[in-house]
């Protein structure tokens, strides 16, 4: 099989397939799209995300507090308790276990998130550090948004740029190959992309104002999340690629890795759509609070398709990030 999550295909047949029993508690189940299982505690409603981090060598501590708090934020709420376990190879010193602890424990802070447990383990399983880790959260049963939610005639928004994590990573961990083409300014301002990594502010402004679905824009890019978010709504879309917002730095390191922006990794980036009627309130609120939305495109009812000046380009179901193109 490809690196990278499993497709949508092998997911209903051999993952949800073997999934037998269900209990009444459970509101929202395993699902092409959807984020986050959410489990019915009478007035409130448990939501919670699980994600490994496996394709970073740095910023890991980091990276596993955000893309599992975002997963959260994408039902409209704040993240509230994170577990974490890690596995580290043979070798391991104890200075990179605390290096992804001190990280972890920071972006945790930042985010009001407390760390309430996990494992820690050296094994010769794995010959790299992988981190997974699982984030909960609370909200009113009436007041959890799905990523199936979407209806036709929404407007699509998308926060922040494209490929914001993967560029991120990029920098970090292929530091040495970018050094030869690019200049100082460029690589320090793409590694600073892994500090804007989080959505919960994004994702909180979207429950309060009335999102009708969101969506963490994580493997796949934001086409790849684009077409989760239609596949678990039952609709199309429209979305325009000149709409899109893309860091220079992103778009010059995609072009010189000749991989593709839009399908690369991009947590920090939220996809949400919404009612017309409520769009202009909703960028409003983005802006008052310091984060950039662009409106990327509409939701309709059969056909996905990026529309690149008159051409109509078929948005097909995510495979393999473009990350793991150049990390490995």
């Amino acid at each position: 099989m490809k690196v990278g999550k499993l497709n949508s295909q092998l997911l209903e047949r051999i993952v949800f397939n073997n999934i037998k029993l269900r209990r009444e508690e459970v509101m929202v189940r395993p699902s092409v799209g959807e984020d986050c299982a959410v489990v019915d505690f009478g007035e409130y409603a448990l939501v919670m995300s699980t994600d490994p981090i496996t394709g970073a060598a740095s910023q890991v501590g980091r990276l596993a507090v955000h893309i599992n708090c975002n997963d959260i934020a994408s039902n409209g709420i704040e993240p509230l308790g994170l577990m974490l376990t890690i596995l580290a190879p043979k070798g391991t010193r104890e200075i990179e276990i605390d290096e992804i602890m001190k990280q972890a424990g920071t972006e945790a802070s930042k985010l009001n998130v407390e760390i309430i447990g996990g494992h820690t383990e050296i094994t010769e399983a794995v010959n790299k550090i992988v981190i997974s880790a699982t984030a909960i959260g609370r909200q009113l049963k009436s007041k959890v948004i799905k990523s199936s939610g979407a209806s036709i005639g929404d407007k699509i928004i998308m926060t922040k740029t494209a490929g914001l994590e993967g560029t991120g990573i990029i920098a970090h961990d292929l530091e040495d190959k970018l050094n030869s083409t690019f200049s100082r300014e460029i690589i320090e301002n793409a590694k600073k992309m892994v500090e804007d990594i989080s959505v919960v502010k994004e994702g909180i402004i979207g429950g309060n104002i009335g999102a009708t679905s969101m969506h963490d824009i994580t493997e796949g890019g934001i086409l790849g999340a684009m077409w989760e978010v239609c596949q678990a709504s039952k609709v199309g879309c429209n979305i325009y690629k000149e709409k899109i917002s893309i860091a220079r730095e992103t778009i010059e390191i995609c072009e010189f890795l000749n991989i593709d922006p839009l399908r690369l990794i991009s947590s920090g980036s939220m996809l949400i759509t919404i009612n017309p009627q409520k769009e202009e309130m909703l960028m409003k609120e983005l802006i008052k609070n310091g984060v950039k939305g662009s409106v990327i495109g509409e939701v309709t009812k059969k056909g996905r398709f990026l529309i690149d000046n008159s051409k109509k380009i078929e948005i097909k179901e995510p495979e393999s990030d473009e990350l793991y193109k150049v990390i490995t």
